[in-house]
Parts: C-alpha cells; sequence; structure tokens
C-alpha cells in the first residue's frame, strides 16, 4: 500500500531532481504547495510553463532571453571592444549586478571538465572565436570560475585567442578558488574586474 498519494510522490521526485534540493527540502516544498492558496501553485505553475515557453537563447553571446539578440547585445550604449566570457548565464547576472562593467559577454555554458565528459567542442568557443575574428573586439576579459575546471578553461581559451592578436585578461584573483561567480557578492567582483591582468 502506497503512503504517499501518487501525485504527492511525483512533485517530491521532481523537486528532488533541482540542483540543491534534497529529499526533505522537496517534501517540504510539496506539503507547502498543498496547503498554499490555489492560486500561488497555479502561478507557480504559469512561471514553469513561460520560462519554457518565452525564454531563448542569444544567438549572439548565448545568454538568456526573452529576445534575440538580448537586450545587452542590443544596447548601443555598451562598449563594443570589451568581451567578458563567463561559464554561465548566472554569472552575467552576477557581473551586472556590480555596475562595473559596461561592455559585452560570451556564456560558454560549462567549463572543459574531462572527468564530466565535457570537452571544449561542448562549450561555445568557437563562436567566440568568431566573434573575436571580427576586428571589433579588443579585448577579451576571461572571468572563469577560479577553479580547475574554470582555470583549463581559460588557458584553452587563451591559448585558441593568440592568433587574433586581442588583448586577454582575467579576474584579479580576490575570488575564492573553488567558488563560484554567482556566490560572489558585488564589491568581490567589482574588485576583481577592477583588478584583471593580462595572461
Amino acid at each position: 500500500m502506497a503512503i504517499l498519494a501518487g501525485p504527492v510522490a511525483r512533485l517530491i521526485e521532481e523537486f528532488s531532481r533541482l540542483p540543491g534540493i534534497g529529499p526533505k527540502t522537496a517534501q517540504r516544498l510539496t506539503y507547502y504547495l498543498l496547503r498554499a492558496p490555489e492560486g500561488q501553485a497555479r502561478s507557480l505553475s504559469q512561471a514553469i510553463r513561460e520560462l519554457r515557453e518565452r525564454v531563448i537563447t542569444c544567438s549572439v553571446c548565448f545568454n538568456m532571453s526573452e529576445h534575440d539578440p538580448c537586450a545587452i547585445c542590443r544596447d548601443e550604449g555598451r562598449d563594443r571592444k570589451a568581451l567578458c566570457v563567463v561559464e554561465r548565464p548566472l554569472d552575467v547576472v552576477a557581473l551586472e549586478r556590480t555596475g562595473q562593467f559596461r561592455g559585452l559577454y560570451h556564456v560558454l555554458h560549462g567549463a572543459i571538465s574531462p572527468l564530466e565528459g565535457v570537452g571544449p567542442e561542448d562549450l561555445k568557443i568557437r563562436e567566440l572565436l568568431a566573434r573575436a575574428s571580427h576586428g571589433e573586439v579588443k579585448e577579451v576579459i576571461l572571468a572563469t570560475n577560479p577553479n580547475l575546471e574554470g582555470e583549463a578553461t581559460a588557458m584553452y581559451i587563451l591559448r585558441q585567442l593568440t592568433p587574433y592578436g586581442v588583448r586577454v585578461t582575467w579576474l584579479a584573483r580576490g575570488l575564492p578558488m573553488g567558488g563560484d561567480l554567482e556566490y560572489a557578492d558585488e564589491v568581490t567582483l567589482a574588485r576583481a574586474l577592477e583588478g584583471r591582468q593580462e595572461m
């Protein structure tokens, strides 16, 4: 005999598949939604549906957006000579919160990780090289995470960018080794941007 009703067990299972959500948190979220006003549960459902239906990947920078190209790529007031390379869309959000960077972005959608079977061909590196080859970009800021995968990705990109004659810098290492950009505070990120170094 099943202890949980089928829909309850299914939602707990779906919640527990999300990053950072363990079985206990999945149960708490599920039972919260059971007790919540019906409108709140419907609103959550609608938000998830809209997320899947309306959010796309920008064809220029590969950030997530409702429009193609995204608002940052369309913004004529941004410095088109500076291109900041990040691993994930959340890194763009973190850097934008600092208010220090007014250039453009390029989202790789990951980092080189042989243990996880992720190679350079699985990332948006070819597209980055195509952007660098047009001659408009004068500086590429490598803002990969300060961990082994991020460092390996940055070094690989540095070697690939050498023929294009662009200045390549990376964030100052006020960021902790092994940390993720999305969890860094605005002041630390702002200082890292200001103190970027040649590679």
